[in-house]
């Protein structure tokens, strides 16, 4: 394993990739302490130093949606710097316009103009994420003033929220995201993988210490433990254990496709016949990536702050605290992790037709004299590739659901913190294998290329989709 580790500092173009890579990265994650223009830090790093895990431990939907968004920030948010945002604004306005090219027919024929066409749908996302910047950003702005050290004392984060502090807010705000995202680009044209991806991935990486000094809280040095709450060496083993099995199962799915074969159709010109070659075409399980559950967990937020609202409006004491307790079904019991589950199925699915097109396949393999072996081309063809991605999606879904409601069991059956229950599923861990497997098939390739080694002997890691 050290063999390819020093062949990358071999290589004089893959070091100076890896070099600005990670240069850059440090960079981002210096801008994640500066603050935004009026906020009181010396305010803010007493509420952090006061309510340690408070952001990875939220109690109402408000504190779970900030909490969601500071784990893509890498705690930017929690401490109110300019890379508040990050690059979320960004990817949802990505996520946005490719639906868009689906169904806007102009969009879709500006698409298929090829590199200028990409060009141009890149500049109207870059103009929707400033957009979202400044709407976000303004919603931020507001959340920070609501903000103070402690319940029963007064200092607020924001001495003097006049317009000018909203306003030099909301451009700071923008202004970091807006940097955040050249950063990425830059990182995508000159340094290894995708820049965006590594953005959110070293956030997120950069949480994992104090997961980890939250979990190892929860033990004592015996073998096992008579306190309430506390537990042994023994049950460290079994939950170092564990996670090394849901990596490594999170990797196998992460990876696995289906492979179908694909036979071209023989053409004789003359006395020499052409074709005949067979190959494969590789159909991933999990084809919607971790979209589905960072759609399903948007979407959740929005009833507990519903229902809260209701509850403090109606006059009957039973219909409120009705309402109420519908509202905490939403906090993580049972409804919500039944309508988690379900949402999650609904967006794989719906990602997958978005992005998998049957008829259009079919008809692309027709045209280029493909075929599969005992299916007819055409129609046939497309209602087959149907079934089987719907088949193989639902595998990848039912992936996907178990992933995300891991944490919430580990958290609610061993009580170890909703920080330290993320190590183990969610969101995070499928961002931060999804990306470690893409960059290293980046660099295996650039190894390969270069006739050295790869980190897998016997064995190549195959690039994700997109």
């Amino acid at each position: 394993m050290l063999a390819p580790l020093v062949n990358i500092f071999r290589i004089p173009e893959l070091r100076s990739k890896v070099i600005i890579t990670l240069a850059l990265l440090v960079v981002c994650r210096v801008g994640v302490y500066v603050p935004i223009p009026g906020v009181d830090t010396v305010a803010v790093s007493k509420w952090i130093d006061a309510a340690e895990g408070k952001a990875a431990n939220p109690t109402d939907a408000g504190s779970r949606m900030i909490g969601l968004v500071d784990m893509f920030t890498g705690g930017a948010l929690v401490r109110c710097t300019v890379f508040a945002l990050g690059v979320m604004p960004y990817i949802s306005a990505s996520i946005i316009f490719q639906l868009l090219t689906t169904v806007v027919k102009p969009l879709e024929e500006l698409q298929k103009e090829g590199e200028a066409g990409r060009k141009k749908i890149n500049q109207y996302t870059r103009y929707a994420t400033v957009l979202l910047c400044v709407v976000q950003g303004l919603f931020i702005a507001r959340y920070v003033t609501t903000m103070h050290v402690e319940a029963n004392v007064t200092q607020s984060f924001v001495p003097n929220p006049n317009f000018v502090y909203y306003l030099s807010a909301v451009f700071s705000i923008t202004a970091g995201t807006m940097f955040l995202m050249w950063i990425g680009e830059q990182i995508t044209e000159f340094g290894i993988g995708n820049g965006m991806s590594l953005i959110i991935m070293a956030g997120i990486i950069a949480r994992i210490p104090s997961a980890i000094s939250e979990l190892s809280m929860k033990f004592v040095p015996y073998l096992s433990s008579n306190q309430e709450g506390k537990y042994g060496l023994l049950m460290a083993g079994l939950l170092i254990l564990m996670y090394v099995a849901v990596v490594v199962g999170v990797v196998i799915i992460q990876q696995a496709q289906r492979q179908i074969t694909v036979q071209q159709a023989k053409h004789t010109r003359g006395r020499r016949v052409y074709g005949g070659q067979r190959h494969y075409m590789p159909l991933r399980v999990n084809q919607a990536g971790v979209i589905p559950i960072i759609f399903a967990q948007s979407l959740l937020m929005f009833p507990p702050m519903i229902f809260s609202f209701i509850g403090g409006y109606v006059k009957s004491p039973s219909l409120s605290y009705f309402i109420m307790q519908l509202g905490n079904q939403f906090q993580g019991g049972f409804l919500y992790v039944m309508l988690y589950v379900a949402m999650i199925f609904f967006f794989c699915f719906f990602w997958t037709a978005v992005v998998f097109n049957p008829i259009k396949m079919a008809d692309d393999m027709k045209q280029y004299g493909h075929f599969i072996p005992g299916i007819r081309p055409g129609t046939r063809t497309a209602d087959y590739l149907e079934k089987l991605m719907t088949r193989i999606t639902l595998a990848g879904a039912a992936f996907l659901a178990a992933i995300a409601i891991l944490p919430l069991v580990i958290n609610r059956g061993l009580a170890l913190g909703s920080g330290a229950a993320q190590l183990y599923g969610g969101t995070g861990l499928l961002i931060v294998v999804g990306v470690a497997l893409d960059m290293v098939q980046k660099i295996e390739s650039h190894l390969l290329m270069r006739h050295y080694g790869g980190f897998l002997k016997g064995a190549r890691v195959r690039g994700r989709s997109k």
